[in-house]
């Protein structure tokens, strides 16, 4: 397994794969970091990324059923795994660590 640290954009990802729960798909992720995030995102860095977090144990992946339209495909869709949820609360514990650890008159 590769490193388990978080970068900021696997950390986004990750968040958006857990906001989208059953939905998280490519597309639909590069859509939603590029709306919350107000961040222009190519769909090779997405997938890369994805990719990257897989191997780290952060996301599975299933094929969806093929989509009712004629000819449609399947859609690869992620889901955070416990390693994932721990990998996030621990992101997130050591930001709120360093915030609250600064003091009030260094952003006076």
């Amino acid at each position: 397994m590769k490193g388990t640290h978080l970068g900021e954009l696997e950390e986004i990802a990750l968040l958006v794969v857990a906001n989208l729960f059953d939905n998280a798909y490519g597309v639909v992720i590069k859509h939603e970091i590029e709306e919350k995030c107000n961040r222009s995102i190519t769909i090779s860095t997405v997938h890369n990324v994805l990719q990257r977090l897989s191997e780290k144990n952060f996301l599975e992946s299933r094929y969806s059923e093929p989509t009712k339209e004629r000819g449609g495909k399947r859609k690869l869709l992620f889901r955070v795994t416990k390693s994932g949820q721990a990998a996030l609360k621990t992101s997130k514990s050591l930001r709120d660590t360093l915030w609250s650890g600064i003091p009030k008159v260094a952003f006076e």
